[in-house]
């Protein structure tokens, strides 16, 4: 017989399409649906920057009030991020997928409909919630549908690129919603894509193996969650209360007390959230340190710079998304740009470029007053959001390279964990300032915090290795 004839037919669907044709387009699919979940949490990320004069009006609370709207989100995100990971490999990552989108769906129509303060900032921490599991468990997802390292990797780089544009785009889609449709929409927006990610998820993904072994860490997960509370509340009342009053001091004391109990169980769990061991690795630690500085430093100034957009230069939500786009542009220049100069130079040199332009551009920024203009900012704003770009990719990198492939999830949970804990206290600490010493005194103080920070990233670079993966 020929080889023609001998050749089986390759097995065909309902259709009459072969099966590779099938599994191509649903791993396309779970590929859209995972980059969606992902995408619309970093969106709410920065969303909200734009909305805090039209949300103080209608609900109140000032700048302590905005505040907590950023901080009660980042603070459940950051803390719930590692173990969301686990559930995701115990009970399955398709199943948490879905369950992620329901609760941040649920929890923004909460957001969207909040009648007061409070309520709002109870949906901006479910909305963290469902955040932390569409995060770890959409890398689940990506995990088991490309297992061949090639297309793993060409996938990654497409979720998290639709990731940055929603992170680096969430100002000015946030300007144009309010502008058009009112605050409330900002929130309510996430609820079609919620429907979509489930639909696609439920009929395209399959369930990925569930490791019945795979313990959840459940005291070091209260410590830690203890822990950023009391340490958001007591740095975001010290603005207004001051850094001396008993209430503030003792929220300083839990938070420390807390974190220190669990760096304790960590140590001796056998399955910790974090497994201490990889911090003697010093391009680990130091790339994790550096994800915390940059956040602190970032995403602090975006919240004050929003503030004085909005209060001291009275432009709208349209306007301060605006002008912030330029910067975000920049950002997404930098993410392009740093894989291609990683592998010129290596991460530790773009990652010490990134910090430096950062620098110069705080540095820049430090003689900005009420009236000064738009323009002769742009350019250091520019600066800014092109350092980030440069360099979040080249740390990412660095971080995965330095650990063994089997603690890659851990790893990048813990630097996801640790830039969020970063823009906690960015935020907390940066706006307490501002609200203490007047919003331009505390813009000053900002900056000039935030070029230390900076500096300090470019003076941790020499410790992570000369080798270190682009």
């Amino acid at each position: 017989m020929s080889a023609a004839v001998e050749q089986r037919a390759a097995p065909k669907d309902t259709l009459g399409r072969s099966d590779s044709w099938s599994n191509q387009r649903r791993r396309r699919w779970t590929l859209v649906a995972a980059s969606l979940g992902f995408a619309v949490i970093q969106l709410d990320v920065s969303v909200v920057n734009v909305a805090f004069t039209p949300i103080g009006v209608a609900l109140g609370g000032g700048v302590a009030g905005s505040q907590w709207i950023v901080a009660a989100y980042t603070v459940a995100f950051a803390a719930l991020i590692l173990t969301a990971g686990a559930l995701g490999d115990r009970c399955g990552g398709k199943r948490m997928f879905i369950a992620g989108f329901g609760i941040f769906t649920v929890a923004s129509a909460m957001c969207g409909l909040a009648f007061n303060l409070e309520l709002l900032i109870a949906g901006r921490v479910l909305q963290g919630v469902g955040a932390a599991i569409l995060g770890a468990c959409s890398l689940v997802l990506l995990n088991h549908t490309y297992p061949e390292p090639g297309e793993r990797a060409r996938a990654v780089g497409l979720w998290a690129a639709g990731a940055s544009g929603a992170l680096s785009g969430g100002p000015l889609v946030g300007g144009v919603l309010i502008a058009t449709l009112g605050w409330r929409s900002i929130f309510f927006i996430n609820a079609p894509i919620g429907l979509v990610g489930i639909w696609l998820t439920a009929r395209f993904a399959a369930e990925t193996p569930r490791s019945r072994e795979r313990g959840v860490d459940l005291w070091g997960q209260i410590s830690v969650v203890v822990a950023l509370m009391a340490l958001a509340g007591a740095v975001i009342e010290g603005g207004s209360r001051g850094f001396t009053d008993p209430a503030v001091l003792a929220g300083l004391a839990v938070a420390a007390i807390a974190g220190a109990a669990f760096v304790l169980m960590e140590a001796k769990q056998p399955q910790p959230m974090l497994p201490l061991r990889l911090f003697r690795v010093s391009t680990f630690s130091s790339t994790a340190a550096i994800g915390l500085l940059v956040n602190v430093a970032f995403y602090g100034l975006i919240f004050v710079f929003s503030l004085f957009f909005q209060q001291t230069q009275h432009l709208s939500a349209l306007a301060t998304g605006l002008a912030f786009a330029p910067m975000t542009a920049a950002i997404l220049v930098g993410n392009f740009a740093a894989a291609r100069l990683a592998r010129i130079a290596g991460a530790r040199w773009v990652i010490g470029i990134g910090a430096l332009l950062m620098a110069a551009g705080g540095a820049g920024l430090l003689g900005v007053a009420a009236s000064t203009p738009y323009w002769t900012i742009l350019a250091q704003l520019v600066a800014l959001g092109l350092g980030l770009g440069l360099l979040v990719p080249a740390m990412t990198s660095a971080l995965l390279g330095s650990v063994d492939k089997s603690f890659s999830g851990v790893a990048s949970g813990t630097l996801n964990t640790t830039r969020q804990i970063g823009s906690v206290i960015g935020v907390a600490l940066f706006g307490s300032l501002t609200a203490g010493a007047g919003l331009i005194s505390g813009l000053h103080l900002s900056l000039a915090i935030s070029i230390g920070l900076v500096l300090a990233v470019a003076a941790l670079t020499p410790r992570i290795g000369k080798n270190a993966p682009a």
